[in-house]
């Protein structure tokens, strides 16, 4: 088949920053989780701009529960690698855990990502 017969490709989807920064935290939590709910809002100070997001992730499983509370501890401390952003806080906002019917985490942080440049 030529070029000229061939199909035109798809454009490709270009990747936002929520959407490394989603990738970072399925690496940081070893895809032991889901992401229930992310929001992103628009940030900036005098000197910098960037984005707050806020995400709440279930861990649901023995498992999946106990890698969720490692996510948890590592979290604030961990050196991201996202093209274009630095990870200028991260945390812990709120953790709900359950025992019943099966263990259960459901975790919320934010994190706020300015643009390098």
């Amino acid at each position: 088949m030529s070029d000229e017969t061939a199909p035109p490709r798809a454009p490709r989807a270009r990747r936002t920053a929520a959407d490394r920064l989603r990738a970072a935290l399925v690496e940081l939590h070893a895809h032991h989780g889901e992401v229930l709910m992310h929001t992103e809002k628009a940030w900036a100070s005098i000197t910098f701009a960037g984005t707050r997001h806020s995400l709440t992730i279930l861990f649901a499983g023995e498992e999946a529960v106990e890698a969720g509370e490692e996510f948890v501890a590592a979290l604030p401390d961990h050196e991201f690698a996202i093209p274009g952003q630095l990870v200028a806080d991260a945390g812990v906002v709120e953790v709900e855990h359950r025992l019943t019917p099966e263990p259960r985490l459901v975790v919320r942080c934010e994190l706020l990502l300015l643009e390098e440049g």
